[in-house]
């Protein structure tokens, strides 16, 4: 098996710059680390964790914080990506990931989130889709344990996040465009993110001259096809219903569709469609869906490469409120209108 002196020679550095780079030193270059980890990894080279954590007073070991109240878990698309990429980089640094849950320790008590991040012993830990106003999730955030969250600004904290302002402002425009002027929204359930894409969605529409009725804002649930299926012939039964629809996610639209559908009504001929998030899913039904894709592969990237940083440089690193901007996919869902200019 490969060692650190076979490393160096491979990587044309010195044994102790190779060591200093599998073990996290902050004083050699990112790019001199990066490419130490890549000849390791291609070279199946595996560091002794408990050698390396007791020079370098770390675990390597990064906690994730992730619950939802609708119970979808990881099965929720636009998460399950982000944290697939967070842990693919993290990994690419010899960071391994575990879950946080509510472990019982050994006298049979349910330990806090926090009590389970010191148990495992977490280098950092990366919080995602929580209820921010919980006393666990504040106190954790509160401790001395290095903290990123994912779509959630709080308070001195690193945080990255996607462009729901301007991501919503970009879908209701090209809708516009279309020529329509009678847009519904079927939102998720109060959060930051919602309130975001909210108030951008009303503020796109009055920018355009356009106020938008109370009745053409639904509240539905994220992730949840029946009850955006319901939210969806609410809007379907109104005197003056909207030509087009907006609905809380790709994953919900599909229960928006089903309500459309079953209304003997034609997508996008009768009624037009508009999903978020960008799921490979959205891109394989006919008509493809028109819908705003979130960059969940560089959130998930940044998130723990900044989580790192943290850990690592804490002394030169500064928090920020990072956001990664989307991208409009048309498809083909929201139709042409005559008026549309």
């Amino acid at each position: 098996m490969t060692n650190i002196k076979g490393i160096a020679e491979m990587c044309g550095l010195s044994v102790s710059t190779v060591s200093k780079a599998l073990n996290g030193y902050t004083d050699i270059s990112a790019e001199t680390k990066q490419k130490v980890m890549k000849v390791a990894q291609s070279c199946g080279y595996l560091p002794n964790s408990m050698a390396r954590a007791l020079k370098t007073n770390r675990t390597h070991n990064l906690g994730v914080l992730f619950t939802d109240e609708g119970r979808s878990g990881l099965k929720q698309e636009y998460f399950a990506a982000v944290l697939d990429a967070f842990k693919t980089e993290a990994e690419a640094h010899l960071y391994d990931i575990t879950f946080i849950g509510h472990n019982q320790n050994a006298g049979g008590r349910t330990m806090t989130y926090l009590e389970h991040c010191r148990y495992r012993n977490f280098d950092g830990v990366c919080i995602a889709c929580v209820d921010f106003q919980q006393q666990e999730v504040l106190e954790l955030i509160n401790s001395s344990i290095p903290v990123i969250t994912i779509d959630h600004v709080f308070n001195n904290h690193t945080s990255i996040n996607s462009a729901n302002v301007d991501g919503m402002k970009e879908l209701v425009e090209y809708i516009y465009r279309m020529g329509h002027r009678k847009i519904a929204y079927v939102h998720g359930e109060k959060s930051a993110v919602t309130d975001q894409r909210l108030t951008s969605f009303c503020r796109t529409l009055r920018d355009f001259g356009i106020d938008v009725p109370k009745e053409y804002l639904v509240l539905s649930a994220y992730h949840d096809i029946r009850s955006t299926e319901e939210a969806t012939r609410r809007l379907l039964t109104l005197p003056d219903r909207p030509s087009c629809i907006v609905m809380p996610d790709d994953y919900a639209a599909f229960g928006g569709i089903k309500a459309i559908e079953s209304a003997g009504l034609k997508i996008p001929d009768d009624v037009s469609v508009a999903g978020y998030d960008g799921i490979p899913l959205a891109e394989m039904i006919r008509p493809h869906l028109t819908t705003l894709k979130q960059d969940t592969s560089r959130m998930g990237q940044e998130a723990a490469r900044r989580l790192i940083e943290q850990i690592e440089s804490p002394m030169t690193t500064i928090a920020e409120s990072i956001t990664i901007k989307g991208t409009l996919l048309p498809g083909q869902t929201v139709a042409k209108m005559p008026a549309a200019v």
